[in-house]
């Protein structure tokens, strides 16, 4: 494993492997940090559906990464809370934060001609909204919710469906994601698996899933990612 530190940008753990033609990322705890907005629209919807009482949203945390509704099921609790913690989440999207350092990631991997996409937990229609509305959905050719594929994280199929829409093979592609589920996901479809630790909830925990590579800002990806041939 590769890990990187603020001052050692990362390299591949295997230098001189083919260059990487993309990128698929997790979006919350990567891309933007929606915690807040997150546990607000948690708080809301549990106290509309389940009642009074403290909102569990530590242990909702623990399964970040994870389709909303089947969180919902290891947590025991009703997935009519899905209706409110949508629209809430809605509604506070503009309150979401980029993570410092994103946009101009973003902005090199598409000059260096990287083809970038997003597989995220959340509902394909929702994702591409709030990347719409923070203004970062033209730097993806594709993004994939958890709806939009048979088996959400950790199988491997919604990283599986990414490197289908982006035309890449496994061994040419990383996957960066917070949590141990998107590490699993992209074990499973054999691409380099990145963990970023700028917005893991339990750092412990995401570096024991077994990344490949292990980055402590957004720009420590850059070097996985070197300008393609002609860029």
């Amino acid at each position: 494993m590769t890990t990187t530190s603020d001052h050692q940008p990362g390299r591949d753990a295997a230098p001189g492997t083919v260059p990487r033609q993309a990128v698929v990322f997790d979006l919350d705890g990567v891309i933007v940090d929606s915690f807040a907005v997150m546990g607000e629209a948690f708080s809301l919807a549990y106290a509309e559906v389940v009642g009074d009482g403290p909102a569990p949203f530590e242990e909702y945390q623990r399964h970040q990464g994870r389709y909303f509704p089947d969180i919902m099921r290891i947590m025991g609790l009703p997935l009519e809370m899905e209706g409110p913690f949508v629209r809430e989440s809605y509604r506070m999207a503009e309150q979401v934060q980029v993570y410092d350092g994103i946009v101009d990631v973003l902005r090199t991997l598409n000059e260096r001609g990287l083809r970038l996409a997003v597989a995220t937990g959340k509902s394909g229609e929702r994702a591409r909204s709030l990347l719409d509305v923070l203004g970062l959905l033209p730097y993806f050719a594709h993004v994939i919710g958890s709806d939009e594929v048979s088996r959400p994280k950790p199988a491997p199929d919604i990283v599986l469906r990414a490197l289908e829409l982006l035309d890449v093979p496994a061994d040419q592609a990383v996957m960066i994601g917070d949590a141990p589920t998107d590490l699993a996901s992209a074990q499973g479809a054999e691409v380099t698996a990145v963990a970023a630790l700028w917005g893991c909830h339990d750092g412990a925990e995401l570096l024991a899933a077994g990344p490949d590579v292990v980055l402590r800002q957004p720009a420590d990806l850059l070097a996985l990612c070197p300008a393609l041939p002609g860029r």
